[in-house]
């Protein structure tokens, strides 16, 4: 929160600023990082006295637009200022989830994204990431004077998660942008509903019964003979280049996810036992002598995602409860003596949780694209650290 304070506060002054004059002074306070991007849109463009930064579609100004993203960051969504916001990580989170939405939640066709929207996609992106810039942690270095004496000081630099990943995910990002851009010259082309009768100028690229049930996808359309060898090959490459390029993002996202603490709430939500929480013929197959993870795929029907992500849910249910009383119990051993029937207990709800854990990996590797588990969402909703 000190950190988009600080930005909202630097932002008032490039606001307040006359002329090209205050331009220079913000420039030069701020010196590098997030805050030298918004001396730009300090300055003046004829250099009058308001200091009108240049216009967005609408004719709204960039400074302007860029207070109201900060004012709803700062407030946490809580425009009111009655302090009933979310916490500053979850409403950049919301942040960035509505901007992708309001860019990419309409994009059906493999097209160039529109030169406004990618635009507007870089400029507030570089907005709200800003705020990483003031995210540092401190580390030993030394200093050496002109006699040769060295000297142990603290330096800052970015915290070391966020220096790793988002250099990362921007690449990925640019990369995605790229492969968009690549699909200006097609051999194929989309027509609306409607217009998708098959004619002389072309053929349908589009299943009858998908097309009922996706009724808003525009559909694609192929020249009669279909596509060239060339343009198949350059497709599937493509394709691969995507997937390549989802997988890496979910692993920086899975990641960041699985370093986020467990909230108190989902933990005091959970079933009194592990029986309770996977159900008691799964419960059967996870403390069975006959136990694999191989079986897993065979005992159960896994063809609905519904299906799985249920299971999957059970499973993280199971594997906390395991652990939080496993937890429990180390820390009242260390405070009085135990028996060792306690600890006979303790030792199987950690072997179960093993168990629980291994299913849930061979889960998650067979259905990578599953939605977020109850953990996930309750985790990213209750985290209060910018990852």
């Amino acid at each position: 929160m000190a950190e988009i304070r600080e930005l909202a506060t630097r932002m008032e002054l490039a606001g307040a600023g006359n002329g090209s004059d205050s331009a220079s002074d913000f420039s030069a306070e701020s010196g590098g990082g997030a805050s030298s991007r918004f001396s730009s849109f300090a300055a003046s463009e004829d250099g009058d006295a308001k200091g009108a930064s240049s216009l967005l579609p609408g004719g709204i100004s960039e400074i302007d637009t860029m207070k109201e993203r900060f004012a709803k960051l700062l407030l946490g969504e809580d425009m009111s200022g009655g302090g009933k916001g979310v916490s500053t990580a979850l409403a950049i989170s919301n942040a960035i989830t509505n901007l992708f939405a309001s860019i990419f939640g309409q994009l059906w066709r493999l097209e160039p994204l529109p030169l406004e929207k990618k635009e507007m996609w870089r400029r507030e992106m570089g907005w709200i990431l800003s705020v990483t810039d003031h995210i540092i942690e401190m580390v030993p270095a030394y200093k050496i004077f002109p006699d040769g004496t060295k000297l142990e000081i603290m330096t800052c630099r970015p915290r070391s998660d966020l220096f790793v990943n988002l250099p990362a995910l921007r690449k990925l990002d640019s990369m995605l942008i790229e492969l968009l851009d690549g699909f200006g010259d097609t051999e194929f082309w989309y027509v609306d509903k409607g217009k998708s009768d098959v004619d002389t100028n072309g053929s349908a690229l589009f299943d009858k019964s998908l097309e009922r049930q996706k009724w808003w996808l525009p559909v694609p359309r192929t020249p009669a003979d279909g596509l060239s060898a060339d343009s198949r090959t350059q497709l599937q490459r493509r394709r691969e280049c995507a997937k390549q390029i989802l997988k890496a993002a979910m692993t920086i996202n899975t990641d960041a996810i699985l370093d986020m603490e467990v909230p108190d709430s989902y933990l005091e939500s959970l079933p009194k036992t592990g029986r309770a929480c996977l159900g008691d013929s799964f419960y059967r197959f996870v403390v069975s002598d006959h136990f694999s993870v191989e079986s897993l795929f065979d005992c159960l029907d896994l063809s609905a995602d519904l299906v799985v992500l249920e299971l999957v849910n059970r499973l993280e249910a199971a594997v906390n409860l395991w652990r939080k009383k496993s937890h429990s119990h180390v820390l009242v051993s260390s405070n009085c003596s135990t028996t060792k029937s306690s600890s006979t207990d303790a030792e199987r709800r950690e072997f179960l949780a093993g168990r629980a854990e291994d299913l849930l990996l061979a889960l998650k590797q067979k259905f990578p694209n599953l939605c977020q588990t109850t953990l996930e969402a309750t985790k990213i909703q209750f985290n209060k650290v910018l990852l």
